[in-house]
């Protein structure tokens, strides 16, 4: 059991740095959030003294390909299986490493979870998994071992084929290969349902592996469509919307030149990584204004660092940076906690600070807004899992 005694707490659904105390059960769930907690109702608890310092809930990395590209190491580079544009059957759980020298960055920089997965080089890439960021053993960190299928448009997958004289070559086929493979696995579905409501299945069913993991997007599991272009962006909404998918656009780099239409059309976006150069032609208008705009007009979103693209220790000055260029505070600090956690459907584990939600939570020595930022402790499902040992780190004790 664990006492954090005089947070100042932002929960990220309702308290904004008033101070708090947090108290998390054996479970590593969150129990109680009170103005004061007696410490000794709870001999037995450990106690944190934040001494007035930010809390946060642990930071959320909403799509990255943490421990599928491991940290420099060419050999485990396993993000795309770039021998078929589709590719359903795919499980990123299958190829993260999760002692990746990456999650241990992450701990360190008040990150506890992410959204990890393939990369972009083919239509459909197969599924992300969402876990925590500590723990040599990936079943024992996992929070959803398939939380959504990726899908990808752009520049990515027509010229990862098409400079092999393979399909796609073109923004059309591109297209048409997602339709047909949404058509086949529609009506994969509908076969397989007619199938499990039979009471003789004595004639069996002819599984297809790939087919079997896309249909469950007609099912509840949400897409992320990688789409940077604003023309890529609004053919991933038309296909969306042609099948009835829940999704995200990942990337929306030119979203906010087009967001009067993600307004209509209630789109839900995971943006960036805005920081850096603009490597591609579909990123070239890449701008760090773009999450304002987005803030202004009502768009529900996320942030990304698209780790290793931004490595993961640069997500909280990409933040500062969006503030920078007008998003808000309170909008920068959802971007990776709450919001994050919604739009990848995992937010009844993660990402506010609530009684029943995993014990995942940051403690300030410097705010995670400023450039200077500096995590002092962070805490996963109760239990330290980093704590800085130079400077002002605030010290906790057993009473």
């Amino acid at each position: 059991m664990l006492i954090i005694k005089n947070c100042r707490l932002m929960d990220m659904i309702s308290i904004n740095e008033e101070i708090m105390d947090i108290l998390i059960d054996n479970e590593g769930k969150i129990k109680a959030i009170e103005k004061k907690i007696n410490i000794k109702d709870y001999p037995n608890a450990e106690i944190i003294d934040a001494k007035e310092r930010l809390v946060t809930p642990g930071f959320i990395e909403p799509h990255c390909h943490m421990g599928v590209y491991e940290t420099g190491i060419r050999e485990g580079m396993d993000g795309n299986e770039s021998t078929n544009p589709a590719t359903p059957g795919l499980r990123a759980i299958d190829a993260i490493d999760p002692m990746d020298s990456a999650y241990d960055v992450a701990i360190r920089h008040g990150v506890t979870t992410v959204v990890a997965g393939p990369g972009s080089a083919n239509i459909i890439g197969g599924t992300f998994a969402a876990m925590k960021t500590h723990g040599n053993i990936l079943d024992k960190v996992l929070i959803n071992k398939e939380v959504c299928m990726k899908m990808a448009l752009g520049e990515n997958p027509k010229f990862n084929y098409g400079k092999r004289g393979k399909a796609p070559s073109t923004r059309m086929m591109s297209a048409a290969i997602m339709r047909e493979q949404l058509f086949k696995a529609k009506e994969y579905y509908e076969r397989f349902k007619e199938y499990s409501e039979k009471e003789d299945k004595s004639k069996g069913f002819d599984y297809d592996l790939g087919l079997h993991s896309l249909m469950r997007v007609f099912d509840g599991m949400k897409v992320k469509i990688h789409a940077h272009q604003a023309d890529d962006i609004l053919t991933a909404i038309r296909i969306a919307e042609e099948f009835n998918l829940r999704y995200t656009i990942d990337h929306c780099t030119e979203g906010y030149l087009i967001v009067d239409e993600l307004k209509k059309k209630n789109v839900q976006c995971i943006i960036g990584p805005s920081v850096g150069g603009r490597g591609k032609f579909e990123s070239r208008n890449k701008s760090l204004e773009s999450a304002a705009i987005l803030e202004e007009k009502g768009i529900d979103f996320a942030i990304m660092t698209d780790h290793p693209v931004i490595p993961i220790e640069g997500q909280t000055m990409q933040l500062a940076l969006f503030v920078k260029h007008g998003l808000s505070r309170e909008a920068a600090l959802k971007g990776v906690t709450i919001n994050a956690a919604r739009l990848t459907d995992i937010d009844d584990r993660v990402g506010s600070i609530e009684v029943g939600k995993d014990g995942d939570i940051v403690i300030w020595n410097i705010d995670p807004l400023d450039t200077m930022s500096e995590v002092a402790m962070t805490i996963l499902d109760g239990k330290i899992v980093y704590e800085n040992k130079g400077g002002g780190i605030v010290d906790y004790k057993k009473l």
